[in-house]
């Protein structure tokens, strides 16, 4: 991971974790949260172990209870709030290209699309003339899981 950021500093880096799989001690729990605080995911997509049926997994009787998962769960997603806001910040005031994708559907007057990196951004504009085409946006507000900008122009490929 260092030599990717060393070589492509904006490189996303992005990937899956479950919490309160059956036998998970508090000790391995602990050393998911030192991997999150080192690496800083720009997305971490988490859930909390639920058994399957069918899998040998289900059936160990090493489960651990559902508030244990829950409270594993809730501190992992708080980490990782925390990195990915800290990760936002290197767009605060760049012009990025987006990918627009459709509508902000808690703002009607706004499109939203992705990053190169996948960060959902939001601005001014018209759906039916940006759909699928390339924008520069000025990124002028940052969130852990997203940004806000103002269009500066249209990419002409």
């Amino acid at each position: 991971i260092d030599k990717i950021r060393e070589l492509m500093p904006d490189a996303s880096i992005s990937a899956d974790a479950i919490v309160g799989f059956p036998g998970e001690t508090e000790a391995q729990f602990e050393n998911t949260l030192k991997l999150v605080e080192d690496i800083g995911f720009d997305q971490l997509n988490t859930a909390a172990y639920s058994p399957r049926p069918g899998t040998p997994a289900a059936l160990w009787e090493n489960q651990l209870s559902e508030e244990v998962k829950a409270d594993r769960l809730q501190r992992l997603n708080h980490l990782v709030g925390v990195k990915a806001a800290e990760r936002s910040l290197r767009y605060m005031g760049r012009t990025e290209e987006i990918l627009v994708e459709g509508t902000n559907h808690k703002n009607a007057g706004q499109v939203m699309g992705r990053t190169r990196g996948n960060r959902l951004t939001f601005f001014e504009g018209d759906i039916n003339e940006l759909k699928g085409k390339l924008v520069k946006v000025k990124i002028t507000e940052v969130r852990p899981f997203s940004l806000t900008g103002e269009v500066k122009q249209l990419v002409v490929v």
